[in-house]
């Protein structure tokens, strides 16, 4: 006997599509697409570039929306996420649809942004804003590179004009060039140089007033003390690190630091050609500059011996184009891993990590004591 069966329809549950808003950012107007699961465009609209005309249009159901990075994507990834929007911000130059198009509008950039996010998010890459207490002491810290700048391009001005006269200036420290150039200063050049001066001194004492305030600064980090280990790392340079980075847990593997500093090759392998190209130049191009010069330092006449200083005579040794330079670079890329397992890890810093350090060289006196004595030649008569 067959027992009869009762089927009993079950829904299926389906999930709602997800709408994506990709939003192209403008000083003035912005421009935003919206486009369902399947890439489809449901809506289009432009708003003006302020809190006010991104609340009235995005003020909707939570959406994912897509955000290019730049000046304005802090302060409205914060205004999206209150109003309880999933943000995104990427990184522009991943989306090479958008830069190297040859009908770029903003209009179709957002539609671009709106449908690769729905479609292929892995593609445009995620950008993690500094938190803003982090952006707050980086901006002193720039500050200071602002009137390292400007001091810089005074005294090459006043350099320039010295010379077309006929004065040379000696080779001086630019902290005392402007105590000791207005000796230097012909009586028909003073009206136009000694602005220059006055300038010159002011920004000296800025910029006394400003080292002071960043070592200051370095002691509310516990990291710069860590960093600082390495000779050559200072409180400008660690304090660059660290608040450039701000969270050290980002980072899976300290060796992804090099590429977020833009200190790695660049890539363009095509069947059996692999040339040796430049670096990449991405990321925070102040830190990558403030690790350059520490690199100089460590190559230098006073650079530490260390495993640093060695890897980097190794390239400059083999020579060809711009050895020094590649040096150079290669050592900040080293230095920039070495300081994030620093940061990271508990262990001390060892200058010659497992290899041996090199002999301790003589002093002279003892140098000089195993040569041979010298002896007068022989005069035959």
């Amino acid at each position: 006997m067959k027992h009869a069966t009762t089927r009993v329809s079950v829904p299926i549950s389906v999930p709602t599509p997800v709408l994506t808003i990709g939003i192209d950012v403008g000083d003035r107007r912005s421009h935003a697409c919206v486009v369902d699961g399947s890439r489809t465009v449901l809506e289009e609209f432009s708003f003006e570039t302020n809190e006010v005309g991104l609340c009235e249009k995005l003020r909707r159901e939570p959406c994912q929306i897509i955000l290019e990075v730049g000046p304005h994507s802090r302060w409205m990834q914060k205004s999206l996420q209150r109003l309880g929007h999933t943000v995104r911000v990427v990184d522009a130059r991943k989306i090479q649809l958008i830069s190297r198009s040859n009908n770029k509008t903003d209009r179709r950039d957002a539609r671009t942004l709106a449908q690769l996010g729905a479609g292929v998010p892995e593609l445009l890459g995620d950008i993690k804003h500094r938190s803003d207490a982090a952006q707050a002491d980086l901006a002193l810290l720039l500050t200071r590179d602002h009137f390292v700048g400007q001091r810089t391009a005074t005294i090459n001005r006043m350099r320039g004009v010295l010379k077309s006269v006929g004065v040379k200036v000696p080779r001086m420290s630019t902290k005392v060039f402007h105590g000791r150039v207005g000796e230097l200063v012909p009586e028909a050049l003073r009206p136009a140089l000694l602005p220059l001066l006055a300038e010159l001194s002011w920004l000296h004492q800025q910029l006394r007033s400003l080292d002071k305030e960043i070592d200051k600064m370095a002691e509310r980090y516990p990291a710069v003390a860590k960093l600082k280990q390495v000779s050559g790392v200072g409180n400008l340079t660690a304090l660059a690190f660290v608040l450039s980075l701000d969270d050290p847990s980002r980072f899976k593997k300290s060796r992804d630091v090099g590429p977020f500093v833009g200190l790695t090759p660049r890539k363009h392998a095509s069947g059996e050609k692999d040339p040796q190209l430049s670096i990449t130049r991405s990321g925070n191009p102040y830190l990558r500059r403030i690790l350059v010069q520490a690199a100089h330092y460590i190559l230098g006449p006073f650079g530490p011996e260390c495993l640093l200083r060695r890897q980097g005579l190794r390239i400059v040794e083999r020579g060809g184009k711009h050895a020094k330079k590649r040096a150079a670079v290669a050592v900040a890329r080293k230095l920039a891993v070495l300081l994030h397992r620093l940061w990271v890890s508990d262990a001390p810093y060892e200058p010659w990590y497992r290899t041996e350090a090199p002999p301790v060289e003589l002093e002279p006196k003892a140098r000089r004591s195993k040569k041979k004595p010298h002896r007068s030649p022989v005069v035959s008569t």
